[in-house]
């Protein structure tokens, strides 16, 4: 079934049964390589299999959102005007949230959840909250959007998981906390820092994944012909205890 006809069934049913499993079904076709997104090469679709079935299928949501939104622009007048993009992310994190609750992949208080699990935050930033109990291979995080729209996001979690495998996200879930915002919950592996990466270790690491420095040699911003990395400062890139090597575990990252 191609996303149009996804868009069609949730139209007719909304997330009734029968969509959830269709929805289901093309996220698995995805993680087996039977079928594919059409915005990502092949080898960016490493980063989409990476990131899990409950990102594939909020991709699908956010698509939806947006052709819906754009459907309507273009029924509404011959001009076919745009919607502006705070529409479309106010469309595509109401219809994500409603999908979410629908497939079960919503979780109520998930900050008292994770803080008597996993203990206090180890950290927080614009972006993200980070838990972390001592031995788990890996952290969880709640991560909200900083980006012009939740699909924008989305990618951004695609893209990472694409040029940083070693630092992958997976997403299990969705949630709001405890100031509203909503919240990606997603893992990733903990690594144990031996100090932060320099400019020129990071200068190093991005070229040779094919990116230039942004800012005539004196920022934090890279950019490739396809890809725009950003907030590559050392507090983001660490020098691995176990490699020796720059490893990344967040930065803003979007297609050019």
């Amino acid at each position: 079934m191609s996303l149009n006809e996804i868009y069609k069934q949730i139209d007719a049913e909304g997330f009734s049964a029968r969509t959830l499993d269709i929805i289901d079904d093309f996220s698995n076709d995805i993680i087996n390589g039977r079928t594919n997104f059409s915005r990502y090469t092949l080898e960016e679709h490493s980063g989409v299999c990476k990131a899990g079935a409950p990102l594939i299928g909020a991709t699908i949501i956010a698509g939806y959102a947006r052709a819906s939104l754009e459907a309507g622009a273009d029924a509404a007048t011959s001009q076919g005007i745009r919607p502006s993009n705070w529409k479309i992310d106010e469309a595509q994190e109401k219809a994500i949230e409603q999908w979410a609750k629908a497939a079960r992949l919503w979780v109520e208080d998930s900050d008292a959840i994770l803080l008597r699990s996993l203990g206090p935050m180890i950290a927080q930033g614009a972006e993200a909250k980070v838990y972390y109990r001592s031995g788990d291979p890996s952290v969880v995080k709640e991560r909200t959007s900083i980006y012009s729209t939740w699909q924008k996001a989305l990618e951004a979690i695609i893209l990472h998981n694409y040029l940083f495998p070693e630092t992958a996200m997976l997403v299990t879930g969705f949630t709001r906390d405890s100031d509203h915002l909503m919240r990606i919950i997603l893992t990733q592996p903990y690594v144990s820092c031996r100090r932060l990466a320099s400019k020129s270790e990071i200068d190093e690491m991005v070229a040779a994944k094919g990116f230039r420095d942004n800012w005539n040699g004196q920022g934090v911003n890279y950019t490739s012909d396809r890809i725009a990395l950003e907030d590559m400062h050392p507090a983001n890139v660490f020098i691995d205890e176990v490699t020796g090597k720059p490893i990344c575990i967040d930065c803003i990252v979007k297609f050019v």
